[in-house]
């Protein structure tokens, strides 16, 4: 089933930032460890408030991520719906789209898809429209083919 490919894309996305902003805290630590082991004086000073705005970047990062677990989580990949909503795959005449998080392009079965929020300016429009809706993005008329 294609939107399962699609949601397990969308998950594996997430969880390659999360592995990177991981190994960034990491390496984050071990620095500021270091740091506190060979220095002394404003030049220690100012790397180690450097390396604490890192980390707090860093957090807020992590934050954001939890909030798109959150949004994953809360879709079936097996749930039909004739409306769009959350974990809907909208096909149109212009793209085709993944009502989830905003991931970017996403190809299965050498079909691209967008993964986009709810809270884009497409996935506002797409909201809760039916087959053979029109909605106008820019002035573009944009006519959904069909909805898993």
């Amino acid at each position: 089933m294609i939107k399962r490919d699609v949601y397990r894309e969308c998950t594996l996305f997430v969880n390659r930032r999360l592995s990177v902003l991981t190994r960034q805290i990491h390496e984050l630590e071990e620095g500021l460890q270091s740091e506190t082991k060979s220095s002394a004086g404003d030049k220690h000073e100012t790397g180690r408030a450097m390396m604490h705005l890192e980390r707090e970047k860093i957090g807020q990062q992590l934050a954001e991520l939890e909030k798109l677990k959150a949004v994953l989580a809360k879709i079936d990949p097996e749930k039909k719906s004739s409306q769009a909503s959350l974990g809907s795959i909208v096909y149109t005449d212009k793209a085709n789209y993944f009502l989830s998080i905003s991931a970017g392009l996403v190809n299965v079965d050498e079909t691209s898809f967008y993964a986009i929020s709810l809270q884009t300016p497409v996935g506002r429009l797409l909201l809760n429209r039916s087959v053979n809706d029109t909605v106008y993005f820019n002035g573009t008329p944009i006519t959904i083919q069909k909805i898993e």
